[in-house]
């Protein structure tokens, strides 16, 4: 994911930006970092350890007045105003994910969830700032509507998504959307996402196709990604994890003694990449003794029997069938049993909701990263799990990372918008020079 360092860096803030996928995207685009909002701690102590500390291989460029802690984005907007205001017309780019269990189809649609107004704070600081680019992901589900009864299509009321285009039009910025699956970028899943992009009004007149011509620029460098990482087809759950496979005897398995280790509890003694080109592009530059986040699960001999019946009789790659939850005695919503030769179905922050497609068992947080497309030298922090009613307010590891933009799909959204933000330089450049554009944009945006 590496770039070179590119002269005059464009610059980025990344809002609600969990653990830090976004911006490890972005930044491996060849993007700067200025700072990120993020109000879970553990997701915060995650991003400060892989963008924050001292050698990190994308430090941001942080500024002075903003505590490096947990924020919640009203806490910045109601803090820091007169700060963000001198900001104005001096950020290529607001990117960021608004919570989306609200919109989400894996979970209970919610019209009334406050997370699913997350957007308009979004909307807030796009106001203030007024970056010439604009990114926004979440769940397909942000652009169906909802109704007390259920969902209707976006034709059949007003969604979320219409709310966000119109408030950003208001604001003089030209808005599209279109539906990613992150497997046709090198990710090892199934994921459908909503990405938006935003073109400053004044940027979009130098700009013949707009935001479609961004879209074309990503399509292509997912076309590119998956030649690199996956040799032209989608990556598979067996050539993204194959090393990590522990087997029934886990006889490869070594005492595990990091964060949350407790009597009982084992992880893989990592040998290194088994072959495939998407194993040794995540593992490069990670000695074996580096590996973060290996704990295996520790599970009952019931719970593994039965796990061990879902992979013998089970149909893989989707969710058991009603009939089978029948048969095994089973309660819970979803089930999927990986498929090896298939990218793995959608990730989501409930780890048992996808069994390993040989051992018996749920996946380690470093599979799921592997699966996020996360690189092996990314590194985790917080407590694995949590339940209750402390989901709410807790962010541990398998939610940093099931909550998280795949890494090399964010690349690629980053090179689009990248590649459109350079042909609108060289254009200003040609006709009436770089600092009169951005002068010119940053009297529009006082608007």
């Amino acid at each position: 994911m590496d770039n070179p360092v590119i002269p005059d860096q464009p610059t980025f803030i990344d809002l609600f930006s969990g653990c830090g996928g976004l911006s490890l995207g972005l930044s491996g685009a060849g993007w700067k970092g200025l700072f990120a909002i993020e109000r879970a701690t553990d997701a915060f102590e995650t991003f400060r350890a892989n963008f924050l500390a001292e050698g990190a291989r994308y430090p941001f460029q942080w500024p002075k007045w903003l505590e490096q802690r947990a924020h919640s984005i009203d806490d910045v907007l109601g803090r820091h105003g007169d700060e963000l205001r001198k900001l104005r017309g001096k950020v290529d780019l607001i990117a960021g994910g608004p919570p989306c269990q609200g919109f989400s189809f894996a979970g209970k649609r919610n019209s009334s969830d406050p997370r699913n107004k997350m957007f308009q704070r979004y909307v807030s600081f796009v106001e203030i700032i007024r970056p010439k680019f604009l990114v926004l992901e979440n769940v397909p589900g942000m652009n169906v509507a909802h109704t007390r009864r259920g969902t209707k299509t976006a034709k059949a009321g007003v969604t979320y998504y219409d709310k966000l285009n119109e408030a950003l039009s208001e604001l003089g910025y030209s808005v599209g959307e279109m539906i990613l699956d992150a497997s046709n970028y090198g990710v090892p899943q199934r994921r459908a996402r909503l990405v938006v992009v935003g073109i400053h009004a004044e940027l979009a007149k130098a700009m013949p196709t707009g935001y479609a011509g961004i879209f074309n620029e990503i399509l292509q460098e997912g076309a590119s990604q998956l030649s690199i990482y996956g040799e032209g087809s989608p990556v598979s759950a067996e050539k993204a994890i194959s090393d990590l496979v522990v087997g029934a005897r886990r006889s490869q398995t070594i005492e595990y003694t990091g964060f949350g280790a407790r009597r009982g509890y084992v992880q893989l003694e990592y040998k290194g990449p088994s072959g495939s080109t998407y194993q040794r592009l995540m593992n490069q530059g990670t000695a074996p003794e580096r590996m973060d986040s290996m704990r295996i699960a520790h599970h009952k001999e019931e719970v593994e029997a039965r796990f061990k019946e879902i992979l013998k009789s089970c149909k893989r790659g989707v969710n058991l069938s009603e009939e089978d939850r029948k048969r095994l005695g089973m309660l819970k919503h979803r089930t999927v049993p990986m498929a090896p030769s298939l990218p793995a179905p959608t990730l989501t922050t409930l780890p048992d909701d996808i069994l390993h497609y040989c051992d018996p068992r749920i996946l380690t947080v470093r599979e799921c990263a592997r699966l996020q497309s996360f690189p092996d030298w990314f590194v985790f922090q917080g407590k694995y799990t949590t339940g209750g009613s402390r989901r709410k307010v807790e962010c541990p590891r398998y939610t940093q990372v099931g909550n998280a933009v795949p890494p090399l799909l964010a690349r690629a959204i980053g090179i689009g918008v990248m590649k459109s933000l350079r042909y609108v330089e060289g254009n200003a450049k040609s006709t009436i020079g770089r600092k009169t554009l951005i002068k010119k944009t940053v009297a529009m945006a006082g608007r």
